[in-house]
């Protein structure tokens, strides 16, 4: 959890999450950050039974908080720090940068990372690549003391680098977004989308956009509100659930174009629980509608599609599009990794019945469990975070 240790009274507190969103490379998603802050006591694992893996490609021995592949093998990664003041224990993530040679250097020494006179706590929640590969988005769960008593709040921010560890400043100001989470940059590598919070109450959130050379301007889709959104790579677009403000309505899904109000309705879902993704052709998309149903759709006709029976998780697609990898668990929890293809799209008519597979799970890894996993975008690579140590073991993508 994010933690704030009282010295004083030898007294830990937690804080009341916010409901502000998260993201990862493959989809920032927005749900999922909300159960991260909800369940920050989830950052604290109990260390598992010692694991015996076979050999891997790479290995980092440090306790790993996030991790993600960049271009030609680089890795960007956090690891927890814990920083101690007068008054309290405070936890600081470094964030790192390993070369494909093996070569580190440190982005972000998390002990010197202050702001004003405020006392705050931050993990690191994602790390997102720009695609020229060149800049680095670092989403951060934060709680921040408001008052002597020890009041505190979450939030939600990005921070921006550069891959030599220079801070990236928006407009000459600032090198961070406050409330931002799902963060990405637009394939002009200057325009950064994002989202906010728009209701404080309930998962809905807002799209905003800056630019690194001119700061933020308004989005066309201003006074809507969404349960998640996929940005599509290489595209000023995006996939949306679209909801309306009180959640009385059906989820929505829309493509829309970023940078204009143009966007088309692709079907109204009949339920939506997260994990908003585009394939990396961004020609179909996937989310669950439940807590076991998986639903993939085509984006070109929208009215194929497919639904798998495989739990809930956090999931991720092989680079040809053929499998999904699966982590059986929510994030910041440890779960088995197991595959399963992708399963062929038939035309579904208005108000039928739509069938329910359930594809038999590949095992990954000899069905141990692990804290964290990805796929680099080239689908060469899977890297997992073990439980425990949290170390990041890098290994060739199971065939």
């Amino acid at each position: 959890m994010i933690l704030f240790r009282r010295i004083s009274h030898s007294r830990a507190f937690s804080i009341p999450a916010s409901t502000t969103s998260r993201s990862s490379p493959n989809s920032p998603r927005p749900l999922r950050l909300l159960c991260v802050i909800l369940f920050l006591p989830l950052f604290l694992s109990i260390p598992a039974r010692a694991q015996n893996l076979d050999n891997p490609l790479r290995s980092i021995e440090a306790e790993i908080t996030a991790f993600s592949f960049g271009p030609n093998d680089a890795i960007a990664f956090s690891v927890y720090h814990r920083l101690k003041t007068k008054l309290y224990d405070l936890e600081h993530d470094d964030i790192w940068l390993e070369e494909p040679h093996g070569k580190r250097h440190r982005l972000l020494e998390g002990q010197k990372y202050t702001r004003g006179n405020q006392l705050f706590s931050y993990l690191t929640d994602s790390i997102r690549w720009s695609p020229n590969g060149h800049y680095l988005l670092v989403q951060l769960l934060t709680t921040t003391v408001q008052d002597d008593s020890g009041n505190a709040s979450n939030s939600v921010q990005t921070l921006l680098f550069d891959d030599s560890g220079h801070e990236v400043r928006i407009d000459k100001g600032d090198n961070f977004l406050l409330e931002a989470a799902n963060a990405a940059f637009l394939p002009d590598n200057n325009t950064i989308a994002y989202l906010s919070q728009a209701v404080p109450t309930l998962p809905l959130f807002s799209i905003k956009t800056t630019r690194l050379s001119s700061g933020s301007f308004p989005s066309p889709y201003e006074g809507r509100t969404f349960r998640d959104v996929a940005w599509l790579p290489g595209m000023n677009s995006a996939i949306a659930v679209e909801q309306d403000h009180s959640m009385s309505g059906p989820p929505r899904l829309q493509y829309l174009d970023v940078l204009s109000d143009s966007d088309k309705e692709l079907a109204t879902l009949d339920g939506y629980e997260g994990g908003l993704t585009v394939s990396p052709d961004r020609t179909k998309v996937a989310y669950f509608i439940d807590r076991e149903v998986l639903e993939i759709r085509s984006l070109s006709n929208p009215n194929h599609l497919a639904r798998v029976r495989v739990g809930f998780g956090i999931y991720c697609w092989t680079a040809d599009e053929s499998r999904i990898f699966l982590k059986r668990a929510v994030e910041k929890k440890s779960g088995d990794i197991i595959w399963f293809p992708v399963p062929p799209l038939a035309a579904i008519a208005p108000n039928k019945y739509i069938p329910v597979s359930q594809p038999t799970p590949v095992p990954v890894l000899h069905g141990l469990s692990f804290r964290e996993f990805s796929l680099s975008s080239d689908g060469r690579l899977l890297g997992v975070v073990v439980p425990g140590k949290r170390n990041l073991l890098i290994f060739p993508l199971p065939r």
